[in-house]
């Protein structure tokens, strides 16, 4: 078994702004190590916390490449997009909240 030195992984084009600052950190990057099955092709969903209300938005995510058998800690994850669209209808520190709030409404 090789442990890949890189993989990429898309998501949807439209994927928030915010959306995009939560998986862009390293703890995210790690977790991701963790749960990601090396297959090109293969696709999966995974979750970021939105934090003051409690909820979760879940990202589509498809294995573009991988360059060995297993991921390790020092496998860099490297993101792309794809045209797909993004399903459920969360608002919370979405661009269609503009204001950005929590809502309790």
């Amino acid at each position: 078994m090789t442990v890949a030195s890189r993989i990429v992984l898309s998501h949807p084009e439209e994927l928030s702004e915010w959306g995009r600052d939560q998986i862009d950190t390293d703890r995210y990057r790690n977790y991701l190590r963790t749960v990601v099955d090396p297959v090109e092709g293969a696709e999966f969903e995974e979750f970021v916390d939105v934090g003051c209300c409690g909820d979760s938005m879940d990202i589509p995510f498809r294995v573009e490449s991988v360059d060995g058998d297993e991921i390790g800690e020092k496998t860099a994850v490297v993101y792309t997009t794809r045209d797909a669209a993004m399903e459920g209808g969360w608002l919370v520190q979405s661009q269609a909240d503009r204001d950005g709030r929590c809502r309790t409404e």
